[in-house]
């Protein structure tokens, strides 16, 4: 992996890491890309999220991709999944996505997906970026902006078509983050029959992901007692993940939405090979879980990319992330907020349980994680100061916790996240490699 693109595709702040120029730079090396593996000329979908950057970006990137005779597809403001799906949904040859997704708002990103609607490999995005550095002269006419359609109902009724029950008889809190999901989100809910309170679904271009959303589950926890609703359902800017809390304000997160749905998929002979895929970032609560119900998991680095390529691998229909990512393969091709949220509660619906019930298929083990801001966290691995302290820490829970010490793929960070019986002894321990990882790092 080069440069530019991290394990989400290119992020940055606007204008400093990420701008206009960039942004054009892109569209045109991704179409020159394109060009190498198929006849005939591009056709790209773009979507973006509520940033004030989106638009500015969004006209660039299209213009780059134009210059070089492909044609656009702008479906406005759509979350990440449904880009996905509607690449492949319109026949295109690759979506593109401007978000930065739980980021804040001065932060954008651009990402793409192929025409299957899988994110691009690390090599494809290694062409693009060389392709960036030194362009392919070329000598075309200019690409088209063809018309969008109903393509935000083609996603919408895709969603729906994921529910296992009607909702109906369901108080739903939904909590948009203020991002791409906050017209299509309380919608399909309320085409299930839940009854929907909708928050945080004012985006004004600088308050997404503002004290709102996935990375606030607690915000959308309290609402839920406040307005006397059975659960909440908290997506992030672009809408891939999604996080919940039950009526009394307790938080749901990823590893119980996979727990709960696997087991419910196992005993109903869908779960391929009794096998789940999930990263190191997984809760050691669901893999006891797991263990006692038969179902064996598989782990992959973070990222819901490398997720979902073990689950092209060895077949699974299910994975995801704690962060509230999760994978249908079935439906989706990418973790998508919205089909979560309809699964997990229509599962819960047609159990005829609250979500409370469902998650209590497994025990979350306390877990402290870190986010440690560092000068120079590439040289992480060979920080044997560090590693030495991890090897101890490991040693002192002897199989009773987790330590994972890991740099971000996004952010100049080296998280740290520990796991042990106790919250206490969690956080003796992620404060000890906290502060070894600032003495070893800046």
């Amino acid at each position: 992996m080069g440069a530019l693109f991290g394990t989400d595709g290119v992020r940055g702040v606007f204008g400093v890491d990420l701008t206009t120029r960039l942004a054009f730079d892109l569209g045109r090396a991704v179409v020159v890309v394109l060009r190498r593996y198929e006849a005939g000329d591009p056709v790209i979908v773009i979507a973006r999220d509520t940033r004030a950057s989106g638009e500015p970006l969004e006209e660039a990137l299209a213009d780059g991709i134009l210059s070089v005779g492909a044609s656009v597809i702008l479906a406005g403001i759509e979350p990440t999944p449904a880009v996905a799906f509607l690449t492949t949904e319109l026949g295109a040859s690759a979506g593109a996505v401007i978000s930065a997704s739980h980021n804040p708002a001065d932060d954008n990103g651009i990402k793409f997906f192929g025409p299957l609607g899988f994110k691009l490999s690390d090599d494809l995005e290694d062409e693009i970026e060389g392709e960036v550095a030194d362009p392919t002269p070329l000598d075309v006419p200019r690409g088209t902006v063809r018309e969008a359609g109903d393509v935000a109902e083609r996603y919408v009724q895709h969603v729906e078509s994921s529910a296992e029950a009607s909702l109906a008889g369901l108080r739903v809190v939904v909590d948009s983050a203020n991002g791409a999901a906050y017209r299509c989100a309380p919608d399909v809910l309320r085409r299930l029959g839940a009854d929907v309170i909708s928050v945080f679904d004012e985006p004004d271009g600088t308050n997404i992901n503002a004290g709102c959303g996935a990375l606030h589950p607690e915000v959308v926890a309290r609402a839920v007692v406040e307005h006397d609703a059975d659960v909440g359902v908290a997506h992030d800017g672009d809408a891939d993940r999604a996080l919940f809390a039950d009526a009394d304000g307790n938080v749901i997160d990823g590893d119980h939405v996979l727990a709960a749905c696997a087991v419910a998929l196992k005993r109903e002979r869908r779960l391929p090979n009794d096998t789940i895929v999930t990263t190191v970032m997984t809760n050691l609560g669901l893999h006891r879980a797991m263990q006692r119900e038969g179902i064996s998991v598989v782990q992959t680095q973070v990222g819901d990319r490398y997720v979902l390529e073990e689950m092209l691998r060895s077949g699974a229909e299910l994975g995801g992330e704690q962060s509230g990512h999760v994978i249908f393969r079935s439906q989706a091709t990418t973790g998508d907020g919205l089909i979560t949220a309809v699964r997990f509660l229509s599962l819960a619906a047609k159990r005829g349980v609250s979500v409370a019930e469902l998650a209590s298929v497994m025990r979350r083990f306390p877990q402290v994680l870190e986010n440690v801001r560092v000068t120079r966290h590439d040289e992480l691995e060979d920080a044997y100061e560090v590693w030495d302290a991890v090897h101890a820490a490991e040693a002192e829970l002897d199989g009773s916790g987790r330590v994972l010490v890991r740099a971000s793929g996004t952010e100049p960070v080296v998280r740290v996240m520990v796991e042990a019986e106790t919250e206490e002894l969690a956080r003796r321990h992620a404060d000890a490699l906290a502060e070894r990882v600032r003495r070893a790092l800046g």
